[in-house]
């Protein structure tokens, strides 16, 4: 019998939205307003990047929590991972997608901040941004891909949230865990079989 884990689901389900709301929001909202009232290069960029700046501590905390709960589902759901056909594969192909939109998250952040510090009025930004010099026509193309790769990333994990729950169905759970038996024993009837 399976126990409830209403506080990790939520915590992984909420910082997931949370994720992936915000990049979206980010990337349509925040850079669409820069780009309509920044009026120049340098404005555009410290418009967008004060939006992002801001967004930055709640979208960490945001995945600091949904790494909290996937963690723990994990660990309440291991013997059925281990148990029922299927699960293992959604749940190293959500690892896989996890880590992807970590590293586009951070990776985005890191060219977001050198296009700041490039567009900076400040005189110590710029020293700072004179010491690290960086292509900013480059970066801002890779910067623009990454923050569509990121909603599209935990899109992803949505979805793959959803087949997981599809796959907790009791019917699922028997079909894949009597399916997986079969992997180890051949010579088992199929469920379809026994339930004709």
């Amino acid at each position: 019998m399976s126990t409830r884990n209403t506080m990790l689901r939520s915590l992984h389900d909420l910082g997931l939205a949370a994720w992936f709301g915000g990049s979206l929001m980010g990337a349509v909202g925040v850079n669409g307003a820069a780009r309509d009232e920044g009026g120049t290069w340098a404005a555009t960029a410290r418009i967008a990047g004060s939006g992002w700046a801001k967004w930055t501590p709640v979208n960490a905390a945001a995945i600091a929590t949904h790494l909290f709960g996937s963690g723990g589902l994990l660990a309440a759901n291991a013997p059925r991972v281990a148990a029922q056909q299927g699960v293992a594969a959604s749940t190293l192909a959500k690892t896989v997608l996890t880590g992807a939109a970590l590293a586009a998250t951070a990776y985005s952040r890191v060219l977001g901040k050198k296009i700041e510090l490039a567009a900076s009025s400040d005189p110590q930004d710029a020293e700072k941004a004179a010491k690290h010099p960086i292509d900013t026509d480059k970066a801002q193309r890779h910067l623009a891909c990454l923050q569509w790769a990121v909603p599209a990333l935990t899109g992803g994990l949505v979805v793959l949230n959803a087949l997981h729950g599809e796959q907790q169905r009791p019917a699922e759970q028997l079909h894949g865990v009597w399916e997986r038996a079969r992997t180890l024993a051949p010579h088992m009837p199929s469920l379809g079989h026994l339930t004709h």
